[in-house]
């Protein structure tokens, strides 16, 4: 049995409309989810096959940390898919840093968040003071370095440029794996 803590304003989208998410994570993650709507506490038993049941916790991290539901499910979709946080606030010295720093995650009218999402491949998300990842290890692995190189200043056009050489990568090594399984 694990425990997780959503915040107040994602409680609603866990629940989904009627309970629809709630019983759609319950069903494809073969677990049993009792959220306590006043605290955000949410406990997840699993009720079937225990290695499904062990990506359960994660879909309801990540719809916490701002994940759509869809995008939360992809976990269930694929045991490659990965959910990784990375803490914005650890990087920072007090509010007014973690305000520029979040800023320089997502860039200007979201685009740093959005060339993350392209060129990686993954889903992602910031939120409150993290910025939470959804993807194959590979493209994981590419958007937090990223999200580090920001975080110790790194200019954004270097930035861009890394995930521009990581993209090329992972789609060469894409053509060569299916050159070779093919």
């Amino acid at each position: 049995m694990k425990h997780v803590t959503v915040p107040d304003d994602r409680i609603g989208v866990l629940v989904g409309e009627g309970g629809e998410t709630m019983r759609e994570i319950e069903s494809r993650a073969e677990v049993r989810l009792d959220i306590d709507s006043e605290t955000g506490s949410v406990r997840i038993e699993t009720v079937g096959d225990p290695i499904r049941g062990l990506k359960g916790p994660d879909v309801v991290k990540a719809i916490g940390r701002g994940f759509s539901p869809e995008a939360a499910m992809r976990l269930l979709d694929d045991e490659m898919q990965l959910f990784e946080i990375v803490d914005i606030e650890a990087a920072t010295r007090n509010k007014n840093d973690l305000r520029r720093q979040k800023g320089r995650l997502i860039g200007e009218d979201g685009r740093t968040r959005e060339l993350m999402e392209e060129l990686s491949g993954a889903d992602v998300v910031i939120y409150g003071t993290t910025l939470g990842i959804i993807g194959t290890p590979e493209q994981v692995d590419a958007v937090r370095s990223a999200a580090e190189m920001i975080l110790d200043g790194a200019p954004h056009g270097a930035v861009y440029s890394f995930l521009e050489r990581r993209h090329d990568e992972m789609q060469s090594n894409d053509i060569e794996y299916h050159q070779f399984t093919g």
